[in-house]
């Protein structure tokens, strides 16, 4: 669904990835100023928790010529995060790449606006730093090679002291308010903080940084146990209640973060090289992907599962670094989706005090045999069978370790025990 206003059109134009905040705010007259194009804004909606009806007019009121509102949460969701979850992603095992899944979306919906205007350019207001600059103009490549890029936060080389200063010079209007010393993204699937004192990695995280998840004197006294159904690798239910999945991700996001759950502080590894530390807010993320990978692990056999788990880096490196259109990506989509179609099942997540905790798996694809890994009776795994396989699973090593080990250090005690003879 796309909802625009327009106030007048002429000339060329460029179309603005816009959020509302302070570097899309000024970049919207900086663009007409520096290119003396007009400017037409818009806003995806990736399940930000924003009033987005105010920053599509306070566009108009900034000098833009069209405001754009693309309703895609749904998209986002089945296309994008389910993706994310059948393919267990988490960048450097600790992001589950709430920012970076959404910006190929994004650039998508950008370049269908400017080919809907005839626009030849397309915006964003992405540092020349950060990951975001990537993912865009590499979605842009793909989608359309012909459009070219404006990037004035990139261009301008300007700090967000000058932005203000610039925004107060223009007479432009920003949001209510004031912009903050943190730098933030959200969506359905988590929330970014970074800058401030964040920049300084011994720094313990303020707790003012945090919207979606409690501190822990708001956290229940009682522990919350949550039931997701898993069809095909992908939560269709929460406690019996089925529901489309961005549904059920808003559902998780405020259930798990009332506890606390999905807080991740991590030091990583931009594309571009650069270190950055950031913090993420991730309930309903944290919980799913947990409860898929042990659904996973009764459904899929060991050697599938280990595969898969160099599959999964791969496919988070892609994610991150930008090529959500690519070859490479394509076919390890198509792999990670060839695994989940026995992926169906229960499992049963436990929420207290700051973390989840699986505590329940059942699928009627499970491989777990009871009968075979008990030690009590009833066990039918004949163990005699063992003594041959160790044998020949050991023949390539045999006798590889001759003269290496050794004896040194050794405390040897006995007793001696005397028999008594009746007298």
């Amino acid at each position: 669904m796309i909802d625009f206003r327009t106030s007048r059109v002429a000339g060329e134009i460029a179309v603005l990835a816009y959020s509302g905040g302070l570097d899309t705010t000024v970049a919207i007259n900086w663009i007409r100023e520096k290119y003396g194009v007009q400017v037409a804004t818009v806003i995806v909606d990736v399940g930000q928790e924003e009033d987005l009806e105010e920053a599509a007019d306070r566009a108009l009121v900034n000098g833009a010529v069209r405001s754009y509102i693309i309703d895609a949460k749904d998209e986002f969701a089945s296309s994008f995060i389910s993706e994310a979850i059948k393919a267990n992603a988490l960048y450097e095992g600790s992001y589950p790449l709430s920012t970076a899944l959404a910006r190929p979306l994004i650039a998508q919906k950008i370049a269908a606006i400017a080919k809907k205007l005839g626009a030849k350019y397309v915006a964003h207001g992405c540092t020349g730093k950060g990951n975001d600059q990537v993912r865009f103009e590499v979605t842009f490549r793909a989608v359309d090679p012909a459009l070219s890029v404006i990037a004035p936060i990139r261009e301008w080389n300007m700090n967000r002291d000058d932005e203000v200063a610039y925004a107060s010079s223009h007479g432009l209007k920003l949001r209510k308010s004031q912009p903050s010393r943190f730098s933030t993204d959200e969506n359905l699937w988590g929330r970014s903080i970074e800058g401030g004192e964040l920049e300084d990695p011994w720094v313990e995280p303020p707790e003012e940084i945090y919207q979606w998840t409690s501190h822990s004197d708001m956290w229940p006294e009682e522990a919350e146990y949550v039931t997701l159904q898993f069809e095909q690798g992908i939560p269709v239910s929460v406690n019996g209640r089925k529901q489309k999945l961005s549904t059920l991700v808003t559902e998780l996001n405020r259930l798990a973060g009332k506890h606390g759950v999905g807080r991740i502080d991590h030091v990583e590894n931009r594309y571009v090289g650069i270190k950055s530390r950031e913090n993420y807010e991730c309930p309903a993320a944290s919980v799913i992907l947990q409860a898929h990978r042990a659904l996973e692990g009764i459904v899929l056999s060991g050697d599938l599962l280990h595969f898969k788990v160099t599959v999964e880096g791969r496919f988070s490196e892609l994610v991150y670094n930008g090529f959500w259109y690519s070859d490479t990506m394509k076919s390890l989509r198509a792999f990670i989706s060839s695994t989940q179609e026995g992926v169906n099942g229960e499992v049963r997540v436990r929420l207290y005090r700051g973390s989840s905790t699986v505590c329940g798996i059942r699928s009627s694809n499970s491989g777990y045999s009871s009968s075979l890994s008990t030690y009590s009776r009833g066990d039918t795994f004949n163990q005699r069978a063992s003594e041959g396989f160790i044998y020949i699973v050991g023949l390539p090593v045999a006798g590889t370790a001759s003269g290496e080990a050794g004896i040194s250090d050794v405390r040897e005690r006995v007793v001696e025990r005397k028999i008594q003879k009746a007298a």
